[in-house]
């Protein structure tokens, strides 16, 4: 369907993504022959009738002011057209043709405080969810760790010394709006304690059959308290999604003694030398403790450390994990083995179909 059928079928959702796609992709799109990384946080893709893209890529913190998008857009405008891309993990690519501009981009975004890298085997950017700015059921912050995180590992988004590429991902809850599931380590927030129940407010705010339907493991059912209507919540079937608290605000979730986060490890989306893989929980617990999170910051780049030297090359964490196997894995990081890491339910991390790659 052509895009003027289509705007003339439809005037909702996004335009087509084609309207801006720059001149150099529309003439070779789906022609490209290879890429390769001259340096780290250039790319240049090659098409089959000789056309060269480069891409420079850049660290953003994700949560950005309307000054600096406008700064980023002068930027384009001068050194690539105007066109540019935010990548799945925050980092922002310049789309340029003129290998002249690489060198004066550089320089100019160096100065703003936005570091050139993210390519080849290195870090990239983390990609984060939204934490204390904005997220009511959050359980610890985004911005912060991630802050706090990147500043110890930055070397290794400038520069492409690891075995392979690493993705690391954070998520306030588990709720999971960010790809800790799927990313080589994860930082994932942990509520441990329900939802406090406001008895005196619950009635005038909430509408109890709405708060008992939101709850998808059924663990709210109807009550009274002292002749008003009320609910109780069965403790071991809340997994602290703050679904009720969504439609009722006298359910709060959120617990500064208790609230904390885990790390997970060896999750991937790539398909290369192995289907993609889950990742599995590595630290079960470790207190919030803003505003560095140091506890947070040792534990993820202990186990970078012992990755990097001990993986093959081109071998992810979880192809190292499973290379190994996690008795080593866990002896090597000196991580602290306890009943949580005992998996007691594996049928569907083991049985879904995780690949393109059908077989019959």
């Amino acid at each position: 369907m052509s895009d003027q059928v289509q705007q003339r079928l439809t005037d909702i959702g996004p335009p087509h993504y084609s309207k801006f796609l720059p001149p150099i992709i529309k003439e070779n799109y789906g022609k490209w022959k290879y890429h390769e990384i001259p340096r780290p946080g250039v790319l240049v893709h090659t098409a089959e009738s000789g056309a060269k893209l480069y891409s420079v890529r850049a660290a953003t913190p994700r949560l950005l002011s309307t000054n600096k998008i406008r700064m980023f857009a002068q930027l384009a405008e001068k050194y690539s057209n105007g066109y540019l891309r935010f990548t799945s993990r925050n980092n922002i690519e310049f789309l340029l043709t003129d290998p002249n501009n690489i060198d004066p981009l550089i320089e100019e975004l160096t100065a703003l405080g936005h570091v050139v890298g993210g390519t080849g085997n290195s870090i990239s950017n983390m990609v984060h969810t939204q934490g204390w700015i904005h997220c009511h059921s959050a359980a610890t912050d985004a911005s912060g760790i991630v802050k706090a995180v990147m500043d110890q590992l930055i070397e290794h988004y400038k520069n492409m010394d690891l075995p392979a590429k690493i993705r690391i991902a954070l998520a306030c809850c588990l709720n999971m709006c960010g790809a800790v599931h799927c990313s080589d380590i994860a930082i994932l927030g942990v509520h441990t304690r329900p939802p406090q129940i406001n008895r005196e407010l619950l009635p005038k705010q909430c509408e109890i059959p709405s708060v008992v339907a939101s709850c998808p493991t059924a663990a709210i059912r109807p009550s009274t308290w002292d002749g008003k209507p009320s609910v109780e919540i069965d403790e071991d079937r809340c997994m602290y999604c703050a679904n009720c608290y969504t439609v009722c605000p006298s359910l709060p979730l959120n617990d500064p003694d208790h609230d904390g986060l885990s790390i997970w490890v060896g999750g991937k989306v790539s398909n290369a030398r192995t289907e993609p893989m889950f990742s599995k929980l590595a630290v079960p617990y470790i207190p919030n403790n803003p505003p560095r999170w140091p506890e947070v910051v040792d534990a993820v780049v202990n186990i970078i450390d012992v990755w990097r030297k001990y993986a093959h090359k081109h071998e992810r964490v979880g192809e190292w994990i499973n290379r190994i196997g996690w008795p080593k894995f866990f002896k090597l990081t000196g991580i602290e083995f306890r009943k949580e890491h005992i998996d007691d339910f594996k049928h569907a991390g083991l049985t879904y179909k995780r690949s393109v790659h059908l077989t019959y």
